[in-house]
């Protein structure tokens, strides 16, 4: 990442930094007009009503830092599609360790 586009600010910095929102348009606002304004933006979907009844906190495990020699086709192609080519592979590797742990009647084994 080249550091030439990166503006930094300090904790205080942000703090002095006057907000561009309308705050006081905004708690006058009535329950009503949010609705219609959320229905007027085409990025709200309908199928936004999600039940979060069930949503858990998942917490990260630790990963270990390793040193791992793969083919450079399978690397060349996790890296193709930028940035984040690890964790596509810890996905895959990841994925790969569930299907092993199922019990036998639910899973067909997967030969390397």
């Amino acid at each position: 990442m080249k550091d030439k586009n990166i503006k930094r600010y300090s904790a205080d910095e942000i703090r002095r930094m006057k907000s561009k929102t309308d705050w006081a348009r905004v708690r006058a606002l009535t329950d009503e007009e949010i609705t219609r304004a959320m229905a007027s933006d085409p990025a709200w979907a309908d199928d936004m009503d999600i039940d979060w009844s069930k949503a858990v906190i998942v917490t990260p495990a630790k990963k270990a830092a390793i040193s791992i020699r793969v083919d450079e086709d399978v690397l060349d192609f996790f890296k193709a599609d930028g940035a984040g080519y690890q964790s596509r592979m810890n996905a895959v590797l990841r994925h790969f360790v569930s299907e092993q742990k199922k019990p036998k009647a639910q899973k067909k084994k997967v030969r390397v």
